[in-house]
Parts: structure tokens; sequence; C-alpha cells
């Protein structure tokens, strides 16, 4: 079957993969499926994000909608203000954490939240049976800028903290921004909390010369030294877009994006027990401790911003996240959302009166490898085929929720999955030994890598 939309959105390398003529087509589609209606558009920093947007929104006209246009923001900052602005749908063109040369194209509905995989499916066989709905030439829509979407996203971020007691401890955080958007919105919201703010990678640059949009561990050796230098309370790196975090604590050390969200976790069960977590199914086996620990219940999905968010509108879920950093917080807005994360944390800390360090002391320790195989889009599905008569009888379980996940003793395992957003295979391993997890993602990189070589040759 053809397909337009991975993971997250639709996503390409500009003049390769996606050209112009298919934004103005992918514009007509979603305009034909919205039927016209209003529409709500922002956009990320990267160099092809305006093109990408003035084709699309060129084809929303043309499909006779009313086009609300943002400018630059991080997504959450447009998820936010789509129900402010009673929009029927809002389109966020963004890549995220993809190289500098993507460019993305998010599809969210009213209120905020991506459309489910059913409505992207709808939008494909509108695009690819060219079954346009478009209207007259007196009838074709206009575009109209607005303002005030970060104002009103930051008060909002601030308004579910308890901002004066964040503000009374004076946290001095560093934030990697990554050249990104979340340039527009994260420094003003820590100053708004009351906290010393210093900035690295500040300006938007689509070329993205600080670091790669990707906040890894490799890519944040800058940030964990300005904690150290600056005396930094903490640190925290965003992605392309703004709508993750990750931290570094006063130690300047990284901690992964499983960690961070197992603290919020542990923080809103003992709160709330019985409170329901939604994540997929390449999150730490932490946040199965926390909420046995807790009360709480935890959710498996596949991999996927779309597939947690209508999850937790599904089950009233108050919590959702991923191991990349991302955070849900259904009280704000169920969908990814990196300034919520951070101020999440700070409320955190300052709640029980602990530094970064301490907090995360308190969870669970798991260690997790992750590596990645190049492997052409045409034969992914062949990959996971022959890898699943590969792997038949090893381990205790095998799960298939998304991929292939062989569970093993001592509560060790492996996922192999194809990425929705690049050409390659992720192989994430787990353990409770550094050790293990290594060479259980090393055993399986070389497996999928002899796999792949071999529908090549």
């Amino acid at each position: 079957m053809r397909k337009l939309f991975g993971t997250n959105g639709v996503r390409g390398i500009l003049n390769k993969s996606i050209t112009v003529e298919t934004l103005v087509k992918l514009g007509y589609a979603i305009g034909t499926y919205f039927e016209g209606g209003k529409i709500l558009v922002g956009m990320d920093g990267r160099i092809g994000s305006p093109i990408a947007r003035d084709a699309t929104v060129s084809g929303l006209l043309v499909a006779g909608c009313e086009v609300l246009d943002a400018g630059l923001a991080p997504t959450p900052v447009i998820q936010h203000d789509a129900r402010f602005n009673a929009v029927n749908g809002c389109i966020i063109f963004t890549a995220s954490h993809n190289p500098p040369e993507y460019i993305g194209v998010k599809v969210c509905g009213p209120d905020g939240v991506e459309i489910s995989r059913e409505e992207e499916e709808r939008i494909e066989t509108i695009f690819f049976e060219g079954n346009y709905k478009l209207a007259e030439w007196s009838k074709v829509g206009k575009v109209r800028s607005i303002t005030g979407s970060i104002e009103r996203y930051i008060e909002a971020v601030v308004r579910h903290v308890d901002r004066d007691l964040i503000a009374r401890h004076k946290y001095r955080v560093v934030v990697d921004l990554g050249n990104s958007v979340a340039a527009l919105t994260i420094p003003y919201i820590l100053k708004a909390l009351g906290c010393e703010v210093y900035t690295i990678n500040d300006y938007i640059d689509g070329m993205f010369p600080g670091r790669p949009p990707e906040p890894s561990e490799e890519n944040l050796g800058g940030l964990m030294k300005a904690v150290k230098i600056f005396d930094a309370d903490l640190g925290v790196a965003y992605d392309g877009d703004g709508d993750r975090a990750v931290f570094v604590d006063e130690n300047g050390v990284f901690h992964p994006g499983d960690r961070s969200l197992a603290l919020i976790e542990d923080y809103v069960m003992s709160l709330k027990p019985g409170t329901v977590l939604v994540t997929p199914v390449s999150t730490s086996q932490i946040v199965d401790d926390i909420a046995g620990k807790r009360g709480g219940k935890v959710v498996r999905v596949k991999v996927g911003s779309v597939d947690v968010s209508w999850t937790m509108k599904r089950m009233n879920a108050e919590l959702g996240g991923e191991e990349n950093g991302g955070v849900f917080y259904g009280p704000h807005q169920p969908v990814r959302d990196g300034g919520m994360t951070t101020a999440l944390i700070l409320h955190i800390l300052a709640v029980r009166e602990m530094n970064l360090s301490e907090a995360l002391s308190t969870l669970p320790i798991y260690h997790i490898v992750k590596r990645k195989v190049p492997c052409r889009e045409e034969v992914k599905y062949k990959v996971l085929s022959m890898l699943e008569e590969e792997v038949e009888g090893i381990g205790e379980r095998i799960e298939k929720i998304d991929g292939l996940k062989v569970w093993f003793k001592d509560r060790e395992w492996v996922l192999v999955r194809p990425s929705g957003t690049e050409s390659i295979y992720r192989i994430i391993a787990e353990a409770p030994s550094y050790e293990r997890a290594e060479k259980l993602a090393e055993e399986y990189t070389k497996l999928v890598t002899e796999i792949v070589e071999s529908l090549s040759s």
C-alpha cells in the first residue's frame, strides 16, 4: 500500500523524496479532507519549512480553506492554539529531530492532537486517487496572520505549576535550544518561573550549526560542560521543534528521557494512585516499576506520538511519555510538550526539596543501548519478516506491538523496529547492567545488518 504518513507526519528530503508538486497536492488532499474550513499553520526554523508551508498552503487555499498563519513557533504552541482559534484543524511544518535537509508536515485536528492513523489513511486515499474537491475561482481561501500564540502558550504552561514555589528556589538553568524554535518559548517560561537562565545555541538557524537537532547524549557535550561552568542546578536540551526535553543534572550528567518521564510519573501517581501512563514499547521498564509501586497502570502502544495521544484520549489518561524525552501531560494537552516537561520537573524538584541527581537517584536503574542500521525503504518489511524467522523460539517471549521485542530472563529485552521517519532500523536493548544491554544491542545490530545486506546482494 502506498504511504505518505510515517510515524510522525509526512517527512522527506526537500527536492528528493518531497517536491513542491507533492506538497501542493498534499494541500489539496488535506483541504479536501477538512472540507475547506479554517486551518491554523505554523512552522519550525528549517531551511525548507517556508517552502513546505507556502506550497502546502497554496493547495489548501485552492481547496477553499481559510488559513491562519502563526509563523515560527514550537510544535506544542500551534497545538495549544488550535482550540483558542476554533479551527477545523492545524498543520505544523516540522521534521522534528531529523537532519537539516528534511522537511515535514504534521496534520492535527481541532483539539491540536495529531489526526488518527485512520484519518491519515483517508488523506492518503484522496492524495493517491486524486479525488480533490477544489473551490471555484471566486471562493478560494485567504491567508490571515495571527499573533499571541506564543504568549497564550507560555501563560498556560506556567498555570499548571506552582510558580511562586519554583521562584523561591531561584534555580539556575542552562538551556541548549539547538538553534530551534524552542528559543521563542523556553527562556521566557523559565524567566516567568523566576529562574536564572543561561542559553546556548539560542538563535534560530535551519542548518543547526550548534549541534544536530536530536538531543541525544552524544550531541550534548556542550550542555554538560556548561552546567558545570555556570554552577547550574540543571540543564535542558530540546529537539528541532521544541516538543521534547532531556535533562542534565547539576553534576553535568546526562539522563535519558525514560528517567525524567519516570520522575514525573512517580510524582503524578503519588498524588493520584490509579493514574494511567500511556507509553510506546520502546520505553524503559522503569515506568512499570514506578506504576507497581504507586498503584498506577502502564499501557503500551506502537512507537509514535499519534498512538500515545489517541490512546490517552480514548482512556482519558492523565499522562503519556516516550523514551526520547517526550512527555504528554493531559491536564495541559495530550501531546508532547518540551516547555511543559521542563516546568513539571522544576515543580517536582521544588516540592520535594531535592536537586535533580537526588530526585533521579530514588528511581530504579536500567541501562539502555541504542543502535541504527541503514535500510532501504522497499525492503524494510521483508527484513522484519526474515528477522521474525531468525528469532523464533529465542528468549522467554516475543511481543509484536511494533516491530519485534524479544524478552529474556533477568528483565532484559531488545526491540527491533523499522523507523517511520528515516530509512533505518532502530535497535534498542535494555538490561539491569550496561554490559548486557550493549551485548544484546550489538548482537541484534549484527543480525539486522546481515539480513539487510543479504537483500542487497
